[in-house]
């Protein structure tokens, strides 16, 4: 997960990102938790969210962009940079609450990950997070994959979005106990007559690194209008969101 944000532009047109994150918040349990990290807190919106509801908090993140972000918006709290499958804690925390982050770690770093989670958690410490689960936008990556087949070109989706059977066994390995887990379907409105185009730009970059910008564009166009009359309507573009909703339990 090495992604450069355009922390305004991120802020300015995906800010859906953190607000369909505060449903996660009533997974806390705020009698046993009172001390939070917010893992990959962006912006930091959410853990605005999280001190307003009167948890003592402090986000992480990988981007220097978003952290400067995050701490011009709420100077009240602190913000540390850090990487999600390598960092630790001075002090364990009560609860980690993590949006919109795991899908972004490969498969294979994925016990990294938790791992890290489960060091920074104290005994009976809560992990509450959501990320993409398996489907999400799977119209929208067999659209760019046809584009990329019909150039002679490779596509492969750079996100893990896992089944709940596939992902409480990775849990269960770090140590944790799962007390919830959902996949569902989420369809998420995009902004502006380009939503789509602009969510495929922002979120779908690592396939097209090593593609000629014009090259890039081409495809992006082909992949829009393929998806038109299936997720264009009313003048709104629609992403075929699927979430991964999970609770986990450090034992005492």
């Amino acid at each position: 997960m090495n992604i450069q944000w355009d922390a305004d532009r991120y802020a300015q047109e995906f800010a859906f990102v953190p607000k369909y994150g505060e449903a996660l918040l009533a997974l806390l349990d705020p009698e046993t938790a009172r001390t939070v990290l917010d893992l990959g807190c962006g912006g930091g919106a959410l853990t605005e969210r999280l001190r307003a509801a009167g948890y003592t908090v402090c986000g992480m993140d990988s981007d220097k962009g978003q952290l400067a972000a995050a701490r011009r918006a709420h100077p009240d709290i602190r913000f540390f940079r850090g990487n999600a499958t390598d960092f630790s804690l001075e002090t364990p925390v009560d609860a980690v609450f993590s949006n919109a982050v795991l899908h972004w770690i490969d498969r294979e770093r994925q016990p990294d990950a938790l791992a890290c989670v489960f060091r920074a958690l104290r005994a009976g410490g809560q992990f509450v997070f959501e990320m993409g689960g398996a489907g999400c936008g799977a119209q929208i990556h067999a659209a760019l994959r046809q584009a990329f087949e019909r150039r002679g070109l490779a596509y492969r989706v750079p996100f893990f979005f896992p089944t709940v059977g596939e992902y409480a066994p990775l849990l269960e390995a770090a140590g944790f106990r799962v007390t919830f887990a959902a996949l569902f379907a989420r369809p998420t409105p995009l902004a502006g007559e380009q939503g789509m185009a602009d969510w495929i730009r922002m979120f779908v970059r690592a396939p097209f690194e090593a593609l000629p910008a014009a090259e890039a564009d081409e495809i992006i166009r082909e992949a829009v209008e393929d998806l038109r009359l299936r997720l264009y309507q009313n003048g709104v573009w629609t992403a075929d969101y699927v979430r991964l909703r999970c609770k986990a339990v450090k034992p005492a």
